[in-house]
């Protein structure tokens, strides 16, 4: 098979939302439905011992919460798709932004009852700002939510959407009756007894076939004529084009937990969704179809197995085919590094690959050469553009709570914080090291995975910093100079040496902004 057909064959997606709007159910419902996993694992309770498959990380388990993007792969229909999960919690935005980097397009989900929240509007936002194709679905349409129209204006109106719906519901909550699919023209029905087996649609080209009062009643037959209606009269129609160029957002309902609405979503995704698209280095545009292998780290995962402290990076292949064992070139590092044990993941399994596509996401075991956003090539030195740090919002000194265990804990700290939840400082004044995070809850997670993975316990203290920004040395040597005299007190280096400036207040900020004018200063840690 040529390249361009293993290109036309993949879907790569990302599935993004507010906490608790079912993003990680719905992704392991795509599962069920791809033959990738016989039954799925509720993420809703505690007390259910088999966790959702997405969610491996033990906290991630106790909590009932996704803190980690995970990458998962199955076959429907003959094409490969390729979902990354990312966590909904705000306090873990940083590591969705980064998948965002990796996809091809998005699947936004939406509560019925809490409708947009403001995590989904600001990683719409994100999506909008690149283009990104997005598809719309709203579930837990078997729940009392908001009426399907208001929902829709409240889409349009918060996200800033285009849409137009390809399914809709036939009652909610207690009279939810199934769901009318625009796409296909068949019709679902949703029965309590077959809530989590998968029924058969029925056929109907015409609403207005008499018989649709057989199934679902007078009622509501009368109810979706009338609303169909005027679906068609308000929305514009779907048009591939304007789909893929980011212009028109299809929506579609449903419930992922009663598996319902789940198979249309994914039939028309299969169809409409966007195969890999080119992206752009800091040298040229790269197409996927190209000769040559490229492809770059957007996420680092420390301890996938903690029997084994394996540490695997997450590599989006963008161009040409990545081969086991042929010899890449890290393109910062100006090494050439080969790779025995390549790694896709197939549902929880992971396998070892000899090739991947663009598209396809290879996990790299990794001993420390990695960091997220490093391009490995067949030796064209370029680099792809857009997987910088943010500056955090929140800052803690670490102290090391138990002094048999120093090496664990620097191991740990330094294994973490290559995977970007967190960065590192360290006080050039005395070396004391200060962990900034974009959310409270990261601290948690970072002191539960030090204690079970690494054997480390470790306590904080609050430091009153209110941003820390990437200094830019200045030609102005004098000005420079007398900048780290005075602000010493206030200076760090990041994980990678460059030099961070904390602020203590917007006041103070703004100061030395104007005492010094020739230092500037970054919210991110990379700039143009």
């Amino acid at each position: 098979m040529s390249i361009q057909d293993e290109i036309a064959k993949r879907r790569t997606f990302g599935i993004i939302s507010h906490p608790d709007a079912g993003k990680t159910t719905l992704t392991e419902k795509l599962l069920l439905f791809g033959g990738a996993i016989q039954e799925a694992g509720a993420v809703k309770s505690n007390k259910i011992k088999k966790g959702a498959t997405s969610d491996f990380m033990e906290i991630e388990r106790q909590r009932g919460i996704s803190v980690a993007t995970s990458v998962l792969a199955f076959i429907y229909k003959d094409k490969k798709i390729n979902i990354l999960d990312t966590p909904g919690h705000k306090d873990f935005a940083e590591d969705t932004f980064r998948t965002l980097t990796a996809v091809d397009s998005v699947i936004v989900v939406i509560d019925v009852a809490k409708g947009v929240e403001t995590q989904t509007e600001k990683l719409v936002e994100v999506c909008r700002m690149r283009n990104i194709p997005i598809i719309v679905f709203i579930n837990k349409m078997d729940r009392e939510g908001k009426d399907a129209f208001d929902l829709l204006d409240e889409v349009e109106q918060k996200l800033g959407l285009r849409i137009t719906p390809l399914s809709f519901p036939i009652g909610m909550g207690y009279n939810f009756k199934g769901i009318y699919n625009i796409w296909d023209k068949n019709i679902n029905l949703f029965t309590e007894e077959s809530k989590q087996y998968i029924t058969e649609s029925v056929a109907f080209d015409d609403v207005n076939n008499p018989e649709l009062e057989t199934y679902i009643g007078t009622e509501a037959a009368k109810t979706l004529r009338e609303e169909l209606e005027l679906v068609h009269e308000v929305y514009p129609k779907f048009n591939q084009e304007e789909y893929l160029a980011g212009e028109l957002q299809p929506v579609f309902f449903g419930s992922a937990l009663n598996n319902f609405g789940v198979r249309e979503l994914l039939d028309c995704f299969v169809d409409i969704a966007p195969i890999p698209q080119p992206k752009q280095s800091d040298k040229r545009l790269v197409r996927p179809e190209e000769d040559k292998f490229t492809g770059f780290v957007f996420k680092i995962h420390a301890n996938m197995d903690p029997r084994h402290r394996d540490r695997l990076a997450f590599i989006k292949v963008v161009s040409g085919i990545f081969k086991r064992n042929k010899p890449y070139l890290h393109v910062k590092n100006n090494k050439k590094l080969k790779f025995s044990s390549p790694n896709a993941f197939f549902a929880a399994k992971k396998e070892i690959v000899d090739e991947s596509f663009p598209g396809d996401i290879v996990g790299l075991h990794d001993t420390g050469n990695f960091k997220i956003g490093d391009t490995l090539t067949e030796g064209e030195v370029l680099n792809y553009k857009g997987v910088p740090s943010f500056s955090p919002e929140h800052f803690r000194y670490i102290n090391n709570a138990d002094p048999l265990k120093s090496k664990q804990l620097h191991k740990g700290i330094d294994q973490l914080m290559d995977e970007g939840v967190a960065q590192l400082f360290t006080l050039e004044m005395n070396g004391r090291k200060v962990i900034g995070t974009v959310g409270a809850l990261q601290y948690e997670v970072i002191q539960y995975r030090l204690e079970h993975e690494y054997g480390a316990k470790c306590s904080y203290e609050n430091l009153n910093v209110y941003k820390a920004c990437w200094v830019e040395a200045t030609d102005n040597k004098e000005e420079f100079k007398e900048f780290k005299r005075v602000k010493q007190k206030f200076l760090a280096k990041d994980k990678h040496g460059k030099l961070v400036f904390f602020a203590d207040s917007m006041f103070s900020l703004q100061m030395t902004q104007q005492k010094y004018p020739s230092v500037k200063l970054h919210f991110v840690s990379e700039w143009e």
